[in-house]
């Protein structure tokens, strides 16, 4: 498999706190969306060290057959995670943004089956597989979190598989545009209006469409008054009228915490 080498930046113990700190507590959000918590769990995420590194676009965060030993928190741009055929073909099949463990399940499996890559520059906080580890074995509410969280990560997958395989082009674009949305505001970052910090590739890698295409759909998008752009800025005109188009239902996502078994 052909892959860009990385060279992180990395940085003090000092400096990774405090940026880790805005990043843990996204993440702890969201973990709170999916899973109850008590004031030890809490204080536990927020408390785990780390090192914060920073990569240019298009580097490898984690490579493919490498064994990981921490976990990837993505502070700030997008990661994803892509397969790529042996004649270079490359499909995205996750988008990591800020407040995502792109990587949770590797505390567990840490040999990598499927690589990470930026998209834009960006900054990760990477923590410790050991650590995770005891803080999972501290708290059993915090560890059912935890693995809350990877099997969210697997229906979304699930979801991705649908939207490539079964949805239209112009369906397929929409879904994913919706995906964002739903997710940044989640975590209470700006929805109706964002920087897709994604590449026409990089999208249409997401959807099994090749850059052309994509751009007659975003075109298509903008003439139905559904969404406008602005160099890399999406602002969302209609959302009724895009979640139509998209056939979309954010129920996949799980960001709303569901009853308790």
């Amino acid at each position: 498999m052909m892959s860009i080498n990385h060279d992180p930046v990395t940085f003090g113990y000092r400096e990774a706190m405090t940026e880790g700190h805005e990043a843990l507590a996204l993440w702890l959000r969201r973990l709170e969306m999916r899973s109850p918590l008590t004031d030890f769990d809490r204080e536990t995420v927020m408390g785990l060290p780390g090192q914060v590194r920073r990569y240019a676009s298009s580097r490898d965060v984690v490579r493919l057959g490498e064994r990981t030993h921490s976990s990837c928190l993505v502070v700030d741009g997008i990661v994803a995670r892509f397969g790529q055929t042996s004649e270079g073909h490359r499909q995205l099949t996750a988008l990591y943004i800020p407040g995502d463990m792109a990587d949770l399940h590797s505390a567990v499996l840490p040999v990598v089956s499927a690589p990470l890559q930026s998209t834009v520059s960006a900054t990760i906080y990477t923590v410790s597989h050991d650590i995770l580890r005891r803080a999972a074995e501290r708290s059993p509410t915090l560890a059912r979190a935890f693995w809350r969280d990877c099997v969210a990560d697997a229906q979304i997958a699930s979801e991705w598989l649908l939207n490539v395989g079964r949805r239209g082009a112009l369906a397929k674009l929409a879904h994913l545009l919706c995906e964002l949305s739903c997710r940044y505001g989640a975590i209470g970052l700006p929805n109706r209006e964002f920087s897709l910090n994604l590449t026409q590739t990089h999208i249409g890698e997401s959807l099994g469409l090749t850059g052309v295409h994509v751009n007659r759909m975003m075109r298509a998008l903008r003439d139905r008054g559904l969404v406008e752009t602005e160099g890399t800025v999406l602002r969302i005109l209609d959302w009724h009228g895009l979640v139509g188009v998209g056939d979309f239902d954010p129920g996949y996502l799980h960001l709303r915490r569901e009853a308790e078994q």
